[in-house]
């Protein structure tokens, strides 16, 4: 076989796996639906919280690609399989046309209509993102509300999990704090506004602030655990290279998983929709079911 026909055959090979890649990157893997477990040993955890089963879910993005009404539902349906402590809804719900636009792919109203019905033994919470910012999201809360879901914006809420208090510290998406001058200052004044005592699960859109909450040490000892979502885990996970493109400013460092640095621990689920390419790569839709315990 001479040169020519190498080139040509390697040329065709390589044509066709990047148009499967294209294919299954736009056509399936935006259709799936996984629960990933995991479970995370957490330092200096109270053993009264043990095994404690908390469903974290994030960047819906209804109306993106295959987010529609029935895979919104079948998000609320794989929830409540999971016989939930605690539900815990991380930002994003909405899509815009455009990106930062003022007309969404799928109205909030429907997408908070189909996640009525979200069970849990502690409750349903939920925080804000920067998508749901840029449209409106006293409406986004609101309509939240309406579904049976309480929405933490820099708010707290106090657990009582066999006779120990927990508190869910519900955050603002990063974008409302001016980046990052207020932010110590804002995190201490919610905290002195509230009943002290109990550990601390933050609750944040986006990653990026648990640099500055362990910068900082906002939350001193009784911080125990972050979760987030916004990076979509890059949405495209390539062999070796990763993840090339992270909307975070710390890159691939915090683009999913369980991350633990210091004493603090934070987990980062990939989310369900997609924002900006229609595209999941090695990234496959998910909701987080989190059994924390300690080492």
């Amino acid at each position: 076989m001479d040169f020519l026909s190498k080139t040509k055959i390697i040329l065709t090979l390589f044509s066709l796996s990047v148009t499967f890649c294209i294919v299954y990157g736009y056509y399936i893997e935006p259709r799936m639906l996984i629960a990933n477990k995991q479970t995370l040993k957490l330092q200096n955890w109270d053993p009264a919280f043990n095994n404690l089963k908390i469903v974290t879910v994030s960047d819906i993005h209804g109306g993106s690609n295959y987010v529609d009404e029935e895979k919104i539902r079948r998000v609320v349906h794989l929830i409540n399989e999971q016989n939930a402590d605690v539900v815990v809804l991380l930002g994003d719900y909405v899509s815009q046309v455009g990106e930062g636009g003022a007309e969404l792919k799928m109205p909030i109203e429907t997408i908070a209509e189909n996640l009525k019905g979200i069970k849990a033994k502690y409750g349903v919470y939920a925080v804000l993102g920067n998508h749901d910012g840029a449209y409106d999201d006293r409406k986004i809360a609101a309509e939240l509300e309406r579904a049976g879901i309480d929405v933490l914006e820099n708010e707290i809420r106090a657990l009582t999990i066999n006779n120990r208090r927990l508190r869910l510290l519900g955050l603002k998406d990063h974008m409302k704090f001016q980046f990052w001058i207020s932010f110590d200052s804002e995190v201490r004044n919610i905290i002195a506004g509230n009943e002290p005592g109990g550990d601390i699960i933050v609750l944040q859109h986006s990653p990026d602030v648990y640099e500055v909450l362990n910068y900082h040490k906002t939350l001193g000892t009784d911080f125990k655990l972050m979760l987030a979502g916004h990076t979509h885990g890059g949405q495209i996970w390539l062999p070796i290279l990763g993840a090339p493109i992270v909307p975070s400013s710390y890159g691939q460092k915090y683009a999913r998983g369980h991350i633990i640095e210091k004493t603090n621990d934070m987990f980062v689920t990939s989310g369900v929709g997609t924002s900006l390419l229609p595209f999941r790569f090695g990234v496959p839709p998910e909701i987080a079911v989190l059994t924390i315990t300690g080492k």
